[in-house]
Order: C-alpha cells, then structure tokens, then sequence
C-alpha cells in the first residue's frame, strides 16, 4: 500500500513538473509604444498585431526609469531604482539582490537570457547566457528549447532586442518614405527628423520579425500552449519627448501577454500596470508564492480579466551618468488615472542628453519659427513642476501647473509623490547627486578583487 502511495505522490510531483509553464519575455530597445501597429502607430508590426489578436493587449503599462539600465534591474529584481540603487544608467544593484534567476530557480527553472543585457553584477542576474551579440541568437534559442523540451524542463527565457535603438540601421527604409511619415504635433518639420523617421520604423519592424522568430520556435517545439509570452515596446525613441523624460512617451510601454486556456484571446485590458509587476507574475505562475521584499502586484488577476490594478504608477530620471547628459537633472513623477504631476527638481539647470546632441534635434535650432522655437525652449526649460490631463491631453502639450483649479489636486498628487519617494529612499536631489558615487561604487569593487 505504501509503494502505491510513494508511486502515485511521485506520479503527480512529475505531472506538476511538467505542466508548469514556460516563461517568454521578449523586449525592444528605445520604442516608443505609440509607434506599433497595434498600437495606432505607423511601423509595420504584423507578428506583435498576430499577438495582440491571440492575447491581451494593455493601454496603460508602466516602467519607472525611461531608460534602458534602470527599466532593466526593474523587470528582474522586482524592486524600484532607488530601491535597488540601480537609478542611474549603466548601473548595478548590491551584491546579494534577488533576481528572476534566483526566484525561478528555486521553483525548478531554467532561467537564460539571449541579447541586450544592461544589468550588473553577474552574481546577481547568473543567468544561463545563450551567446550573442547585441540581438538575441536564435539558432540557439532554437537549440534551448530543444533541449528544454526533451528533458522536461520549465524554462525562462528572456530575449532582449537591441532594436529599434539607434543609429537606426537595420530593416527595410523604403518601406517609410519620408515625405509620407506623419510626425508627432511636438516635433518640428525638418528633413532630418523624417529621416531618421523613416529609419526607426524599420528598425521596429525589424524588431517585429524576431518576435515572429520567437513565436514560430514555439510553435515548432510545440510549446505555445503551455507558455506565458510577454511582448513589450520599453521605453520611449531617444527622439525628443520620449526616452529620458518622464511624460507618457517615455515612461508608457506597450505590452502584449499570450497565455492560452489563462489569457483570453484577442482581448484588451485598461488596467494600470507597471514593468515592476513582472516579476511577482512569473513566481506565482510558476507556483511560487512572491516574496513580501517584491515592490509590483502579481497580474495573475489582471491575466484572468480584471481591469484593475493600481491607482498610480510613478517615475523617475536622473541624467547623472548618461551620455552627454546634464550634470544634474533629476526628474519624479505620478500619474493617476486622470492627472500627471512631474517635479523637475533643478528647474534653473538646461535638459541635456543623447537626444539634444543629435543630428535630428541640432536640425530644430535651424528652423526660424515660433513653433520650432518654442519646442525647443519646451524640452530643455522646464518649470519646476507641470501638470497634465492625461485623459484630454494624452500628448501633455498643455502644462495645467499653474491654474488655481488645480491647486488640490496638484497638492495631493505632491503628497502621493512624497510617500512613494520615502517608502523607496528617495531623498530628491541628494540622491541625485549620489547618482555618480553609486556607478563608481561598484567599478571600484570589481577592481579590488582582481
């Protein structure tokens, strides 16, 4: 009796084992979400617009830092920047941290990564690394799943994109004639910018077609049934208004998820949600229990149909320590359904990045007009707080910051701010300045173990 009892105990562990779910993330790089087909957008996305046909597609998701190291630590270790320390770009989080890798293994996963990586130290995200170059190597991918499949093992695999990231060279251009590319109202007409236009969307589109690779390896090994994939846009172009500021182009993403028999097909989903919750979803879909030190929401429910989730969804950019960045320039921000509140923390210092650096916003300061003019005074002077209706001014073109009408809401969206930033260890502008110290902080160990 007892061996028929071992027998089918052991029966059910290893039909659990192999029923769990594999885990498929697959993200851009420097996408605005606006600009996907299934989006309204203008690239050509037919396997990311197959996707959305198949699984939910949501309006309202979130990342917390618009650009690609902080949105990275983000997605694995389940924490905010500040939280984790990993705020500033090209950054690393404390020796120690949890991440996917640790969290899903612990549940009997094979955890990989193929592609963009942007994350330190490796004892942290110690990954399975499917070699690469910037994009990920689907040949190998293919070889992963192969081998997944035979011995029955759950996997979680992260392919990460470098694309569309500029200098926009990839894809098929003649696709996007310039003179035919419908700019954004907060850009100015030049040449150069329906140049580098017209090279971006192909780039998305060429992003599209690895999704379309990932989707047929599933397919092949027969996986797509049993798989939750998750497609996501990132953050914003580094054109103007995007990545590296905290208005919705930089800090909204698109993102798609296909978990059939979990996730019905062809569905849409208001439900605010945030990168940050990625992590909490994959644990409890691979029937862990997310740790309490976790800072996002499992989706499980939002997955099942519920429409929502958070209230607000919060934001912050410091330029210490990015590429021809302002020496300081931090930037937090709230957003509830209705309202988005920014506090620019040193209004009085010039926005500078990779962006104003550029050939495309350098073709702006050319163009003699008030509209150029006053777009160019617009993303380098900013006040010290704006205020936006994001219901009928999806685009923030119309700061509300100073209309008495808004005064209480204005407060109230400062107070909300307040907390998020202590519950995080955000002390404003003194973090800002330690943004250099945090980056060096890590160099500086790596050196002395060598």
């Amino acid at each position: 009796m007892f061996r028929t009892l071992y027998i089918a105990l052991m029966s059910c562990v290893i039909s659990t084992a192999a029923t769990k779910p594999n885990i498929v993330f697959i993200i851009a790089d420097d996408c605005t979400f606006r600009d996907l087909g299934c989006y309204g957008g203008q690239a050509h996305t037919p396997n990311i617009d197959k996707l959305a046909s198949e699984g939910m597609r949501f309006t309202r998701c979130f990342q917390t830092a618009p650009m690609c190291s902080p949105t990275r630590h983000n997605i694995y270790t389940g924490l905010y920047p500040v939280t984790s320390g990993a705020y500033p770009n090209h950054t690393y989080v404390e020796n120690g941290t949890k991440s996917v890798v640790q969290y899903l293994k612990a549940l009997g996963y094979r955890v990989a990564q193929s592609g963009k990586t942007h994350v330190s130290p490796g004892s942290v995200f110690a990954w399975e690394k499917i070699p690469d170059g910037k994009n990920p190597n689907f040949d190998k991918v293919d070889s992963f799943m192969k081998d997944c499949t035979e011995k029955e093992n759950p996997f979680c695999l992260l392919l990460c994109s470098n694309e569309p990231h500029s200098p926009w060279n990839k894809g098929d251009a003649s696709r996007y004639p310039p003179a035919n590319i419908q700019l954004p109202p907060y850009f100015v007409d030049t040449p150069a910018i329906r140049d580098a236009m017209s090279r971006y969307l192909a780039e998305i589109t060429y992003y599209d077609s690895q999704v379309g690779r990932a989707m047929q390896l599933l397919k092949k090994h027969k996986l797509s049934d049993n798989t939750l994939l998750v497609v996501t846009s990132e953050q914003g172009s580094s054109m103007p208004f995007a990545k590296w500021t905290c208005y919705d182009s930089g800090l909204q993403t698109g993102l798609i998820a296909r978990w059939p028999g979990k996730i019905k097909r062809g569905t849409t989903n208001p439900a605010m949600i945030e990168y940050i919750d990625l992590l909490p979803t994959w644990v409890e879909a691979a029937g862990g229990t997310p740790d309490p030190s976790l800072q996002g929401k499992s989706l499980l429910p939002v997955f099942a149909g519920k429409e929502t989730h958070k209230t607000h969804v919060h934001g912050i950019m410091t330029t210490k320590g990015i590429n021809s960045g302002s020496p300081h320039y931090g930037i937090r921000s709230i957003r509830s359904e209705k309202f988005k509140f920014i506090w620019n923390l040193t209004p009085e210092a010039k926005f500078k990045n990779a962006c104003t650096n550029s050939p495309e916003f350098k073709s702006w300061l050319t163009v003699d007009t008030p509209k150029a003019k006053a777009l160019v005074k617009r993303y380098q002077s900013r006040p010290k707080e704006e205020l936006y209706d994001i219901i009928t001014d999806p685009l923030e073109l119309n700061n509300l910051a100073g209309d008495e009408k808004h005064a209480e809401t204005m407060n109230e969206l400062r107070s909300k701010l307040a907390v998020w930033m202590k519950q995080c260890g955000d002390e404003g502008q003194a973090t800002e300045l330690k943004a250099i110290e945090q980056m060096t902080r890590g160099r500086k160990k790596k050196k002395s173990k060598k």
